[in-house]
C-alpha cells in the first residue's frame, strides 16, 4: 500500500519548485569568485553579477525582518520594518560614499525616491488594475504620506535654489561659500530626521489604526496564511541569524559592486548619474518592489501603497540624512545640493503621486501613466551627461 503524503508536504514541495528570487543566491559565490580569483577578474562582469546577487540577499533581509517583527509585536515590529526597509540601499550608498562616489550616492537617493513612487507604484496599479476594475485604499493614510513626501521634495530643492541664487552674490556681501552650503544641508538633514521620527510616532502610535490597522494586519494575515500552507515557521533565533548573515553578505557584495562601477560604466556606456538613479536604486529594493506588486494583485492596496510610498518616505527622511551624517565620519562631508534634473524628477514624481492618491481609488491606466513618467525620466538620465557635483561647488564667476 503506497505511503500517504501529508497535504502540507505536498504544498511545501510545490512551493519549492516554483521560480523564486532566492534561486539567484547562486550568484553570490560567483561574485566572490570573480572578485578574488585573478584569472576571472572583470569589472564589468563583477558589476553585473553583484547587481543580481544583491536582489535575493535584500529579499532575505526583508523576510527575516518580517518574521522578527511578528515575534516582537506590532509597535517594535513596525519600527523594525521602517528601519530595515531600505537597508540594502543604505549599505550600497555607504560604500559608495566611502569610495568618494558622491554623485552615485546622490543619484541613488533620487532614484530610490522616484523609483518607488513611479516604477513600483506604477507596476502595482497596472497589474492590480488589470485584475480588478477598480481598487480602493485608505485615502487619509495615502494623502498623509504624499504630503510628507512633498515636504521632503521641498527640503531637497532648497540647497539647489540656495546655490543658484547665492552664487550670484559676491562672497564679501554674504554670497555662496562651500561652508555655508554644508551648514545649510546639515540643518535641513536634522529637520528631515526629526520629521521622520514624527512620522513614525504618527503611523506606529497616535494614528496607527490608519496605517498598521489595515497594512500591517493585512501583511500579518498574508504571511500567516503562507506559512501555514508551506509549513514554514521561523523562530526568533533563525530570524536574527538570517538577518545578520544576509546583512553581512549585502555589505560584502555592495563593496564589490561599488568598486566595479568605474570600470563597468565605461564598458556599458552608462553615466554615473544613470547608474545611481536607475540601476542602484532598482537592485537595492527589488525584493520590496515585488512585494508591493504582489499585494496589489491580491487587492491589498493599503499594503501596496504603504510599501511603495513608505519606502520613498524612508529614503528622503531617514536614508538621506543618515548618509549626510555618515559623510562626516568618512571625512568627506556631503551636502544635499542635487542637480536640477534630479530635483525636477523628484518634484514631478511627488506631484503625480499626490494626484493619484487624492481620491482613494485606482485603476490600471493610472499605473500606466506612472510608468510612462518613469520611462521618460529614465531616458533623460540615460542621455544626460555626467555633471560632477563638485563642479557646482564653485561660485558662478569662477566657472567662466
Amino acid at each position: 500500500m503506497p505511503e500517504k503524503i501529508a497535504p502540507n508536504e505536498n504544498l511545501k514541495e510545490k512551493r519549492n519548485l516554483k521560480p523564486s528570487i532566492y534561486w539567484l543566491l547562486v550568484f553570490v559565490p560567483v561574485a566572490i569568485a570573480i572578485r578574488f580569483v585573478p584569472t576571472l577578474e572583470n569589472p564589468t562582469l563583477l558589476f553585473i553579477v553583484s547587481c543580481i546577487a544583491i536582489i535575493p540577499l535584500a529579499g532575505l533581509m526583508g523576510k527575516a525582518t518580517e518574521h522578527l517583527a511578528e515575534k516582537l509585536g506590532e509597535g517594535i515590529g513596525g519600527l523594525l520594518n521602517a528601519t530595515f526597509g531600505n537597508a540594502a540601499e543604505l549599505i550600497i550608498a555607504l560604500f559608495a560614499l566611502w569610495k568618494g562616489l558622491e554623485g552615485v550616492v546622490k543619484a541613488s537617493i533620487t532614484g530610490a525616491i522616484i523609483g518607488n513612487m513611479l516604477l513600483v507604484l506604477g507596476l502595482s496599479l497596472l497589474l492590480g488594475g488589470i485584475k480588478f476594475k477598480k481598487q480602493e485604499f485608505e485615502r487619509t493614510a495615502a494623502s498623509s504620506t504624499a504630503t510628507t513626501l512633498t515636504l521632503a521634495a521641498i527640503a531637497l530643492l532648497i540647497p539647489t535654489v540656495f546655490h543658484i541664487f547665492a552664487a550670484q552674490v559676491p562672497v564679501e556681501l554674504g554670497g555662496w561659500t562651500p561652508q555655508k552650503e554644508q551648514n545649510l544641508s546639515l540643518a535641513i538633514a536634522v529637520v528631515l530626521f526629526l520629521t521622520y521620527i514624527g512620522t513614525l510616532l504618527f503611523s506606529l502610535y497616535t494614528h496607527k489604526d490608519l496605517f498598521i490597522g489595515k497594512a500591517i494586519q493585512g501583511a500579518a494575515a498574508e504571511v500567516g496564511r503562507t506559512e501555514e500552507e508551506a509549513g514554514e515557521h521561523w523562530s526568533l533565533k533563525k530570524s536574527v541569524t538570517v538577518l545578520l548573515i544576509s546583512t553581512a553578505f549585502v555589505a560584502l557584495i555592495s563593496e564589490f559592486l561599488v568598486g566595479a562601477i568605474e570600470g563597468a560604466k565605461e564598458t556599458l556606456g552608462f553615466t554615473e548619474v544613470f547608474v545611481g538613479v536607475i540601476i542602484v536604486a532598482i537592485i537595492g529594493n527589488a525584493a520590496e518592489h515585488s512585494s508591493a506588486v504582489l499585494m496589489a494583485m491580491k487587492n491589498k492596496m493599503d499594503l501596496s501603497l504603504g510599501i511603495a510610498l513608505g519606502s520613498s518616505l524612508q529614503i528622503a527622511l531617514f536614508v538621506a540624512p543618515v548618509l549626510l551624517f555618515a559623510s562626516y565620519l568618512f571625512g568627506r562631508p556631503m551636502n544635499l545640493e542635487f542637480t536640477v534634473p534630479e530635483v525636477v524628477a523628484v518634484l514631478a514624481s511627488v506631484v503625480i503621486a499626490e494626484q493619484i492618491c487624492s481620491d482613494g481609488e485606482s485603476n490600471w491606466i493610472e499605473g500606466l501613466q506612472l510608468l510612462s513618467v518613469y520611462a521618460i525620466l529614465g531616458i533623460l538620465f540615460y542621455f544626460l551627461p555626467d555633471a560632477p557635483h563638485a563642479a557646482t561647488h564653485l561660485p558662478l564667476e569662477a566657472k567662466h
